[in-house]
């Protein structure tokens, strides 16, 4: 019954409370509400409005400036409550009925954005790497009804790859959804955690072949199921994701792994000049793109696919097929029968006849869904046993061209 309407009355109830506490200029407090109707909201993944005052742009800006930069990484942070309103809006777009996931947003910073989405309703996991933010953030926490929890980590450190246990703000997804109250699911369930981020430029590459080399495992945060990113990147970076077969400047191994993976989906695309940043005289760093267009950011959904576990495509051998791809798209204008031929494969022409693959196809022309299709042929042949089923295969898949 938690789940169904409110009691008779009860929304009325609550109207006259939110109108009586509006109408003395007052935040409205959760406890306020009868307990029943919130209640009944938060088992739907739905939290009432709290009324958060949301800070203008100008003093989000003296709260980010205050904010000594110690580091060599820029970060980018939401000060424009307009803008903080449009990517709510597009957080919450494309949400399946009922229960909402919960939001884990990654360097919240001033907390704009943080505000704009606890008025929407939503549930949010706040994760900030620099303790000059989390004053205001645990305070806001404080001041809520568990609809906000603040967690001092950083996204980019994510499971971080060695053998002692790192010191935060470094985080583990396994710490990290335990406190969030999230389990894991199947993997053709729902999206068990929506996450949002502003990815920092110098990082954006590493950050998503890490993501990537996860998602194909099953490990970090996809060991829970589907967890959908939703990330402002570059806009070069964008234009790589979603490259074109045949675009040698688009078109490489993070296109296909990527578009074999994820469902991609371009939300907003916003003027670097929208963000604030944490240099000190205040400058955008925009990074210079050359041959691609570069002048927005870009906020991309990247839901992973349900059926990337098909045919003989698994967790165990998916680094051999990311080393493959890898392999071919090295050299973009190289045949695709020579790369067979080089991994000792003498029945490659075969293969591609049996495929329907033009045998003087070279790698870059060759669509995502094909290297699936030729990785499962080869999965009935002894190649992978006798050249690549050793230990420097997956050392290497996690280090060529990060």
């Amino acid at each position: 019954m938690l789940a169904g309407p409110a009691p008779p009355g009860a929304v009325g109830c609550c109207r006259r409370l939110l109108a009586a506490a509006l109408a003395a200029g007052l935040r409205p407090l959760l406890r306020g509400l009868p307990p029943c109707w919130v209640t009944a909201r938060r088992a739907a993944g739905q939290w009432p409005n709290p009324g958060l005052r949301v800070p203008e742009a100008a003093e989000a800006e003296r709260l980010v400036q205050q904010v000594q930069h110690t580091g060599v990484t820029v970060r980018r942070f939401i000060a424009c409550p307009q803008l903080a309103r449009t990517v709510q809006r597009c957080l919450q777009s494309g949400a399946s009925p009922g229960s909402l996931p919960v939001l884990l947003e990654c360097g919240p910073g001033p907390g704009v954005l943080t505000r704009t989405l606890l008025n929407a309703g939503v549930r949010v996991v706040a994760l900030e790497n620099n303790p000059a933010f989390l004053a205001n953030l645990q305070s806001l926490e404080n001041s809520l009804d568990g609809q906000l929890k603040v967690i001092y980590g950083d996204f980019c450190r994510l499971d971080p790859l060695v053998t002692e246990t790192a010191k935060p703000p470094a985080v583990y997804s396994e710490k990290l959804f335990e406190t969030m109250g999230v389990a894991a699911v199947p993997w053709r369930a729902d999206t068990p955690v929506k996450i949002f981020g502003i990815l920092p430029q110098s990082k954006e590459r590493l950050i998503l072949w890490r993501h990537l080399f996860a998602l194909y495992e099953c490990s970090s945060i996809y060991r829970y199921g589907r967890a959908e990113l939703n990330l402002f990147i570059s806009e070069k970076e964008y234009k790589v994701l979603t490259g074109k077969p045949g675009n040698a400047r688009t078109y490489q191994a993070i296109t296909v792994l990527c578009q074999l993976g994820y469902e991609i989906q371009l939300l907003h695309m916003e003027p670097w000049s929208s963000f604030f940043t944490n240099l000190k005289n205040g400058g955008l760093a925009i990074p210079k793109s050359v041959w691609l267009p570069n002048d927005h950011l870009c906020l991309v959904r990247l839901t992973p696919q349900q059926n990337l576990f098909t045919g003989g495509l698994n967790p165990k051998n998916s680094p051999i097929f990311v080393f493959m791809v890898k392999q071919c798209l090295a050299k973009p204008k190289s045949r695709l029968i020579d790369r067979l031929k080089s991994w000792s494969l003498d029945n490659g022409s075969q293969l591609l006849r049996e495929l329907e693959i033009p045998e003087n196809a070279q790698t870059r022309n060759v669509y995502p869904e094909d290297y699936k299709r030729i990785f499962e042929a080869l999965q009935s042949s002894n190649i992978f046993t006798e050249n690549w089923w050793h230990d420097e295969v997956f050392e290497n898949t996690r280090n060529i061209n990060l």
